[in-house]
């Protein structure tokens, strides 16, 4: 089996304008007193893959401050406003050549926990990195998802407000599921959804 720390990427999307939080960076919220951001990159630290990659945007600097002493690289996204797809690209171009794929996470989904991320970075090293693998909610498709090196190309030159499921969809590669429940499926686009997984807003970093 490949050895894991060093065939997988994992980038950490932070660069969004959380719009449906009214004022609040939903990504500064606090959980047990932490900024939501630092527990995402915390996570992805803790699991088999190396390096981290975390994509700025809105707000890059109180991130950075979010993120400080992480063994994280910081990529600045200056195009964040476009959408997601400009985020992925800039993750995508700080992938070192030793790795074989990136798990593209999205920072703003709590209960994925490291041991999610280390089961789909064993799953994509089980097919020797010639698949697609996909977190799972019950079966339905979900989030984190990560891909083979083969597919960079055509993932970078998506535009717009989009990720990479229709790249995937149109690619030919096998599609492998991970089962995390409902973890997959959750993220904190509202105040509700943030108070409901035990979040609270932002203090003064």
């Amino acid at each position: 089996m490949p050895e894991l720390n060093t065939r997988v990427a994992i980038a950490v999307l932070a660069a969004g304008q959380s719009t449906r939080m009214g004022s609040l960076n939903k990504l500064l919220c606090r959980f047990d007193g932490v900024p939501l951001v630092r527990l995402s990159a915390q996570k992805a630290i803790a699991s088999s893959g190396n390096p981290v990659i975390v994509v700025t945007g809105h707000m890059a600097l109180e991130i950075r401050d979010a993120l400080s002493g992480l063994p994280v690289e910081i990529v600045h996204n200056a195009r964040y406003a476009s959408g997601l797809s400009s985020s992925i690209t800039a993750a995508l171009g700080a992938v070192p050549d030793r790795c074989s794929g990136i798990l593209i996470a999205l920072a703003d989904m709590p209960f994925v926990s490291a041991d999610d991320l280390s089961a789909m970075i064993e799953a994509f090293a089980r097919c020797d990195a010639s698949s697609v693998v996909r977190a799972t909610a019950l079966g339905e498709p979900g989030n984190p998802v990560m891909v083979p090196r083969a597919l960079f190309s055509e993932i970078a030159a998506l535009e717009g407000d989009r990720g990479a499921r229709h790249v995937i969809a149109a690619s030919g590669f096998p599609v492998i599921g991970v089962e995390i429940g409902r973890a997959a499926a959750y993220d904190v686009d509202t105040i509700e959804a943030l108070e409901m997984a035990g979040g609270k807003p932002q203090t003064t970093l």
